[in-house]
């Protein structure tokens, strides 16, 4: 437990300022009452300013050492590892300052399309969040977040804000889950298989030639388009189309 805590406080790095989190909770348009989730919690800055806020606040830290400060303060701490621990089965939100060396882990969990989450506001690495918040050039990971989940970047957090002082600037990056998704739930499995396919070897490994042709024209992209040259909005209706086709 020690070794993988003092892993987990590697790349965590605080908020120095409450005001700071005060507005980042405001951003986030948290409302009183709705159940929020703090992971990697830290010394608990993000945590009190979601308290102010009358949110239902769950802090979780792995830390034991930081657990027990947050324990002298708030009512609903748990000391486990953000990228295992069970998440809600009722809907909730996300505000926090994720560490660095979980982000992907952690990210890939809460956006599973069966995760009940509503809203994610994270503090990550300016160029992950970048990465995958961009239109062009997408990722394969940015485009099947995207399927149920509308990703932009909210702001951008110089290092200066934070102690210990990161090498590289942050963002936070804004997960909201779409009404109406690109891609049913219940596909969620083969559309991750489907853009494995196309990113590793192309949409023409995943689409048959002449209908490649014509949906390019129907949603403006060159036939020959490598991967990343299709945004998230595309690539689903690609799925979708080859579901209608019985492919």
């Amino acid at each position: 437990m020690a070794v993988h805590a003092r892993q987990r406080v590697a790349g965590q790095h605080a908020l120095r300022s409450s005001a700071l989190a005060a507005e980042l909770v405001r951003a986030a348009a948290v409302r009183p009452h709705e159940l929020v989730l703090d992971l990697g919690a830290g010394s608990g800055v993000l945590t009190a300013a979601l308290v102010r806020a009358r949110a239902r606040v769950v802090a979780i830290e792995l830390d034991p050492v930081l657990v027990r400060r947050l324990q002298t303060r708030f009512d609903h701490v748990v000391e486990d590892d953000i990228t295992r621990v069970p998440l809600p089965r009722e809907p909730f939100r996300v505000v926090a300052s994720l560490p660095f060396s979980s982000t992907t882990a952690a990210l890939k969990r809460l956006l599973d399309p069966a995760v009940p989450l509503i809203q994610a506001d994270v503090i990550v690495e300016w160029h992950l969040a970048v990465k995958r918040a961009a239109v062009w050039p997408s990722t394969r990971l940015g485009v099947e977040w995207s399927a149920w989940h509308e990703l932009s970047v909210s702001c951008r957090l110089p290092r200066c804000c934070f102690a210990p002082q990161p090498q590289v600037d942050a963002a936070v990056l804004r997960a909201v889950r779409r009404r109406e998704p690109l891609v049913p739930v219940e596909h969620a499995r083969a559309y991750r298989g489907f853009l494995q396919r196309g990113f590793r070897n192309g949409p023409r490994a995943v689409v048959p030639g002449r209908q490649l042709t014509r949906l390019a024209g129907e949603l403006g992209f060159d036939r020959a388009a490598r991967p990343r040259d299709l945004d998230a909005a595309q690539w689903a209706t690609l799925f979708r189309r080859g579901i209608r086709s019985g492919r």
